[in-house]
């Protein structure tokens, strides 16, 4: 069983969600992979103050990324801005061909930026199963919590959606390696570049497989790579080496 994974690493225009959109799809249109996947809040830009640039769960942003993977044949993975009921979500959709949409709310919210005090945070993981493969969905900040993470035998790779600060570059280099090698599974962390009134971002979208091996490496610039992750080899490997098997039991409340 193999997939191919396209990771898009791209600059976005600070709350211009209209021509965002418009740059991004043919981006999308033209990927080769079976998922597309696109940096945090790709939309808008990293929002803290969300009334902004908030939107329904029939937004133009959500809507858009159904139309691309119906009308590309492909899924769509990014995070958006959403207002619910009041409250708002830094939200990641995984959108299927067929019109199937999955979501998983950021658990832990950047503390230090002040997202905590604009977002409400999720509270439940999600695991998607496409085409053979079961994704856990992260956002951002959740990479640096492993027990949230941890593989109970429920996924087959991670996909992390972000907006790292370029200051704290070294860790989410680190920190991808880290969660591909104690989960034995592949790791997908995209990334954007450019620039926003609080943050400079490098990109460093990479993708890891579950022995930690580097399969791409966007490093700085405006990229799209396809990887294809193979399950009958990340399974041989967990064979030959089942550390899954002796892995501690944690219990979430």
């Amino acid at each position: 069983m193999k997939i191919d994974i396209t990771i898009c690493q791209v600059d976005m225009e600070w709350e211009q969600t209209a021509r965002n959109l418009e740059r991004i799809e043919p981006l999308v249109a033209s990927a080769p992979g079976d998922v597309v996947v696109l940096p945090e809040m790709f939309a808008t830009g990293f929002k803290l103050r969300p009334a902004v640039v908030a939107e329904p769960m029939d937004g133009q942003v959500v809507t858009a990324m159904r139309r691309w993977a119906r009308d590309y044949g492909k899924a769509v993975v990014g995070s958006v801005v959403i207002s619910e009921e009041g409250r708002f979500r830094n939200r990641q959709f995984f959108v299927e061909p067929s019109g199937k949409m999955s979501w998983y709310d950021k658990r832990h919210l950047f503390r230090p930026g002040g997202e905590g005090r604009d977002y409400t945070p999720g509270d439940r993981r999600v695991v998607v199963e496409y085409k053979g493969f079961r994704f856990l969905l992260l956002v951002c900040y959740d990479l640096r919590f492993p027990v949230w993470s941890r593989n109970r035998g429920d996924y087959d790779a991670i996909i992390y959606c972000a907006s790292w600060d370029n200051k704290r570059r070294d860790a989410w280099c680190a920190l991808l390696r880290a969660r591909a090698i104690e989960n034995q599974c592949y790791v997908v962390g995209v990334n954007r570049i450019g620039t926003d009134p609080d943050a400079v971002y490098i990109g460093d979208s990479m993708v890891f497989d579950y022995m930690g091996r580097t399969l791409a490496n966007a490093e700085s610039g405006e990229w799209t790579m396809t990887v294809t992750l193979d399950l009958e080899a990340q399974n041989r490997f967990k064979e030959s080496l089942p550390a899954w098997m002796d892995a501690d039991v944690f219990e979430f409340k």
